[in-house]
C-alpha cells in the first residue's frame, strides 16, 4: 500500500451562511495525480486553500505529507493559486531566484534551474525582461514555473490550464505528467474534462460543494458500462436526442457522444442515423468525463 500524501475527510466550510464545502472526504496516494473536478463555483479553490491552510475548515480534518500543516511542510510543496501574484517589476530571472529563495533554495541551484525551466517553457529568451513586458500566457507560465521550481514532494494546481493558448495547455499537460513520472504527487483542480481525462490516475468531482464522484478513472468509467458510441457525421443530427433508445445525448457540432439504454441498440441507431445524416464514423467507446459529470449534475439536480 503506497504512502498517503493527502488526506482529507469531512470537511466543511460556510460562508455567511452559505455552504461552500459540504462534508467533503478524499485522499491521494504518492506519486499519483488527482483531479479535482467540477464547474465554476462548485468548491475547489476553498478545497484547496483548506489544504493550504489559507482558510480554516469549520469542521473536518487535512492531514498533509502524514501531517497537519504546518510552515514546515511549505518547503516540500509548490502551490499555484488560482489568483496569480508576480512582482510585475521584477525580471523574470530575478523572479524565480525571490522565489526560490523563499522556499530554501540557494541563489545559484535557483538560477540554474530556474534557466532551465525558462527554457522548457519556452522562455529563455525573456529572462532578463520584467513581468510587466510578458503577454498573459508567458506570465502564466512564469507563475507555473515559480511553483515547480524547488522540486515540491506535493504539487497542488488550481486551474493550471487557465489563461493559456491550445499549445501552451499541451506544454503544461505533459510537463504535469513528466513530474509524475519523476515520482511527484500532484493534485489540480479543472472545470475542463477533456485535460484532465489525459492525466490523472484518480478524480474527485464536486458540484455546489457536494462530491458526486470519487475513485479511479479506470473504475469511474466502468461504472457506466459500455453503453457508448461516438459518432462522425455531417448534417442536423438533433433528432437523435428523441429517439427512445437514447439515454443521453452531448453533441460537438460534426461529432457526437450517444449513450444508450442497452449496447444492442447501436445497430438501430445506425440505421436511423444514415437515413438522416452523413455517418464518417461510428464506433463503441467508453463515456467521456464530460459526459459522466454532466449525469452526476443533472441526477443531483434532481434529487
Amino acid at each position: 500500500m503506497s504512502e498517503l500524501v493527502l488526506a482529507l475527510q469531512d470537511l466543511v466550510k460556510d460562508f455567511d451562511g452559505k455552504r461552500a464545502v459540504d462534508n467533503i472526504s478524499f485522499s491521494l496516494r504518492r506519486g499519483e495525480i488527482l483531479g479535482l473536478l467540477g464547474p465554476n463555483g462548485a468548491g475547489k479553490t476553498t478545497t484547496m486553500r483548506m489544504i493550504m491552510d489559507i482558510i480554516a475548515p469549520d469542521a473536518g480534518r487535512i492531514e498533509v505529507l502524514g501531517r497537519p500543516f504546518s510552515e514546515a511542510l511549505k518547503d516540500r510543496i509548490g502551490y499555484l493559486p488560482e489568483e496569480r501574484g508576480l512582482y510585475r517589476k521584477l525580471k523574470v530571472l530575478d523572479t524565480l531566484l525571490f522565489f526560490g529563495e523563499l522556499k530554501g533554495m540557494k541563489a545559484a541551484a535557483a538560477r540554474e534551474r530556474g534557466r532551465m525551466l525558462l527554457k522548457q517553457f519556452q522562455l529563455d529568451g525573456y529572462a532578463e525582461k520584467k513581468v510587466e513586458e510578458l503577454s498573459k500566457g508567458m506570465a502564466q507560465k512564469l507563475q507555473f514555473i515559480t511553483t515547480i521550481l524547488h522540486d515540491p514532494e506535493l504539487l497542488i494546481l488550481d486551474e493550471p490550464f487557465s489563461g493559456l493558448d491550445p499549445l501552451n495547455i499541451e506544454l503544461v499537460k505533459d510537463i504535469i505528467l513528466s513530474r509524475r513520472r519523476e515520482g511527484m504527487t500532484i493534485i489540480y483542480s479543472t472545470h475542463l474534462m477533456e485535460y484532465a481525462e489525459k492525466t490523472v490516475d484518480s478524480l474527485v468531482m464536486i458540484d455546489k460543494g457536494r462530491k458526486v464522484l470519487d475513485g479511479t478513472l479506470a473504475a469511474v468509467k466502468a461504472e457506466y458500462g459500455q453503453k457508448f458510441v461516438t459518432v462522425q457525421y455531417e448534417g442536423d443530427a438533433r433528432f437523435v436526442a428523441s429517439l427512445p433508445y437514447v439515454r443521453s445525448w452531448r453533441d460537438s457540432g460534426r461529432e457526437m457522444e450517444v449513450e444508450l439504454a442497452d449496447l444492442s441498440k447501436r445497430e438501430q441507431l445506425l440505421r436511423d442515423l444514415l437515413g438522416r445524416v452523413a455517418v464518417g464514423g461510428f464506433q463503441v467507446s467508453e463515456p467521456s468525463l464530460q459526459n459522466i459529470f454532466i449525469r452526476k449534475v443533472q441526477e443531483g439536480a434532481g434529487a
